[in-house]
């Protein structure tokens, strides 16, 4: 084992840019760490800890302990068979020359090496590595170039391309400049500071205090996690001060600290008479339009305050509240001119409008599409009890906030500012709520609809779209899903399964099929929409701790009813902890091949007086004795009392199998057999496919 030491020293490589984009910016910068750590690897360097690092100006790498120079190595080339590298008088032959002449080297400096195939020629060649300063400015530019940058721009009259122009690059290891040229940009020891505070050229002195020197002499906090914590704190500490509480959205949160590179929290003020417009709205253009921190109080209402990140240390604080104050304001009477102009008009008034819409070309408008779920809403509804007038009347204005001044503007409130419109003229809250919750859930883990008229609102909608979609050949594939409708289907069984919503779902897409008139329903397009929901369910159900086998086991059987599938497939996980679920699977598989292989497409009764073993009355007593009970706890869809049952016909069958020979001379005696082990074979697949387990 060698002793040698391995020279090392710390890496620092910054990318200095215009400006770049926030939400994007802790991707590029992980990407960049990432593919500069797969270059170092590929180039068999070894290297220490790494810190991810980036502002709203720069992306950073710091590397510990980074190899300086890669190991020697000896590379082993091998040649022609020894058999045909000499003649027969001990020559060196035309193919054992040209193979020394491509290794640069003679004859005499070849070697033999014996493997399973013979002695072969070989030649040993010493390879020396090289320092790593000579490998960083290929590595640095690979990773650069892979970053995922949906579109590159260039600059000035460079044909160079990158997310943002390029200003300064610097590359250091220890206190050395890597000696390198970088998206157009000569490397060197200089960074530079805020723009601000810290303007001119910034000498960075090392590579272990580049993280210090920003922060102390650049007033730049170049650490992503850090800065983010900062904000969050100070954000926190300012509504305290202010009474009140920050409400901190994580997403916010990021793109913020990916905004400012030396954050400072101010709070400001706004007229209280903005407080009559519904809170959404005005936190939407706090957000959206400023990415402003809004302030609730102890009654968890919407205060007449915002908290603005400013990217300076102001010596005058005020004059920095009084500007973002000044640019809020008119956001703000935006907002509520837009909501005193959509309720003198009303929900009503934007109806027609909607025929104007198209929700796809041959699938007609927006208010055809209301007047179907009109219809779709009252057929899922009807019988969890919701009144037909709220489910029709709440399908019928479910879209019409799409036409308001407020929606136009903040699209993000489409839904939750028609249940405020609806509750201002009158409508029953059943009516206002299921206008919001039709969109449910929005994202993965998001709530779902409480109520019937809610529920059924959001099921016809998604089901609407999925079926019509599907109807006119837009089916998804690969990453292209335009109208979201694995979304859509998964959101739709959550609700139907969570709910204990207890319908046919193939039922349910051919009402929704003969509802678009553009559409020929036809079996197959039925089953492909049924597939493709039910496909969704996979990752679902894998979340709760399902494997794909026991989902497979049960879609096998192609319930048509969600809620019914679940009952299955939570009893089928039960059945998988028992000790007896192993030896049945096994068993029913091989039940279902003796079948496959068997070709036998009926089966006449099992006639007792044909056994001539114990197994067999054995295995026949026990099948007579479970089926009425399976099939009484099936019809009760009791599945986990069923699979209990089921799985004390274990050692019957594990003896039948032991004693008893299937496939008999005797044809009547093997009918009679098979017959036998079709009657389990179905006992099982009433619930599902345990072969596949």
């Amino acid at each position: 084992m060698s002793n040698t030491k391995i020279n090392t020293a710390d890496f620092i490589v910054e990318i200095g840019t215009e400006e770049l984009p926030p939400t994007a910016l802790r991707k590029l910068a992980n990407a960049f760490s990432t593919g500069i750590q797969a270059g170092l690897k590929e180039a068999e360097l070894s290297f220490g800890e790494v810190d991810v690092l980036a502002s709203p100006r720069r992306l950073a790498v710091r590397i510990d302990a980074l190899q300086l120079a890669q190991a020697d190595k000896t590379v082993e080339r091998k040649g022609p068979a020894k058999k045909a590298a000499f003649d027969a008088d001990g020559n060196a032959t035309k193919a054992l020359q040209g193979f020394a002449r491509g290794c640069g080297a003679e004859v005499a400096d070849l070697s033999e090496i014996e493997t399973p195939k013979g002695i072969w020629m070989v030649y040993y060649l010493a390879q020396k590595g090289q320092q790593t300063s000579e490998l960083l400015e290929a590595i640095v530019s690979q990773s650069l170039a892979k970053l995922p940058i949906p579109k590159r721009m260039r600059w000035g009259n460079s044909s160079v391309e990158f997310v943002r122009p390029v200003h300064w690059v610097m590359m250091l290891l220890d206190t050395k400049i890597v000696p390198a040229t970088i998206l157009g940009q000569q490397a060197g020891n200089t960074s530079r500071g805020h723009r601000f505070h810290a303007p001119n050229d910034l000498v960075i002195q090392s590579s272990a205090g580049y993280v210090a020197q920003l922060e102390t002499e650049g007033f730049v906090l170049v650490d992503m996690d850090k800065r983010k914590a900062l904000i969050k704190q100070q954000v926190e500490l300012v509504a305290k001060e202010a009474g009140g509480t920050a409400v901190i959205d994580a997403d916010l949160l990021e793109e913020v600290s990916s905004l400012n590179e030396w954050p400072n929290a101010i709070v400001g003020d706004f007229d209280e008479d903005f407080l009559s417009v519904p809170p959404e709205a005005l936190v939407s253009a706090m957000k959206g339009h400023q990415k402003y921190f809004h302030m609730v109080d102890a009654d968890n209402k919407l205060m007449a305050k915002f908290i603005t990140i400013a990217n300076i240390a102001s010596s005058c604080p005020a004059s920095v509240k009084y500007g973002n104050e000044r640019v809020i304001r008119p956001r703000l009477a935006d907002a509520k001119f837009f909501w005193e102009q959509d309720l003198k008009q009303g929900l009503d008034s934007f109806l027609p409008r909607l025929g104007n819409v198209v929700f796809q070309q041959k699938l007609g408008t927006v208010l055809d599409k209301s007047k179907r779920l009109a219809t779709l809403a009252v057929v899922i509804g009807e019988p969890l009890g919701a009144s037909k007038a709220d489910l029709e009347r709440a399908a019928i204005l479910s879209k019409c906030d799409l036409m308001s001044e407020m929606v136009g503007e903040f699209p993000n409130l489409q839904g939750l500012m028609g249940s405020y419109y609806a509750r201002e003229q009158g409508e029953t809250e059943a009516v206002a709520c299921a206008i919001n919750d039709q969109y449910l859930p929005r994202f993965a883990g998001d709530s779902l609809p409480d109520q019937p008229v809610s529920q059924s609102i959001a099921i016809a909608d998604k089901l609407d779209t999925i079926t019509g979609i599907f109807g006119v050949g837009q089916i998804p594939t690969g990453d292209k899903d335009p109208f979201a409708l694995r979304r859509s289907a998964l959101g739709l069984m959550r609700i139907i399964i969570e709910k204990k919503i207890d319908v046919d779902l193939k039922a349910l897409i051919q009402t929704a099929l003969a509802l678009h008139e553009s559409v020929e329903t036809t079996d197959e397009l039925v089953d492909s929409i049924f597939n493709f929901i039910m496909s969704r369910l996979k990752a679902y159900y894998a979340g709760q701790g399902m494997t794909p086998e026991q989902f497979e086991a049960v879609n096998a059987c192609a319930p048509s009813q969600p809620l019914d599938f679940d009952k299955r497939i939570k009893a089928i996980q039960q059945f998988a902890q028992m000790p007896e679920a192993e030896s049945l699977s096994a068993a029913n598989k091989r039940i279902s091949n003796i079948l496959k292989k068997a070709k036998v497409t009926h089966f006449e009764g099992v006639n007792a007086a044909l056994f001539d073993s114990e197994a067999e009355t054995s295995l026949f007593t026990t099948v007579e004795a479970l089926e009425s009970k399976v099939s009484a706890l099936t019809a009760a869809r009791d599945y986990a009392g069923a699979m209990r049952l089921l799985a004390t016909v274990k050692e019957p069958v594990d003896q039948f199998f032991a004693d008893v020979m299937v496939m008999a001379e005797d044809e009547a005696v093997k009918q009679n057999r098979l017959a036998l082990l079709n009657r389990i074979y179905q006992l099982f697949i009433q619930i599902a496919d345990i072969s596949r387990l």
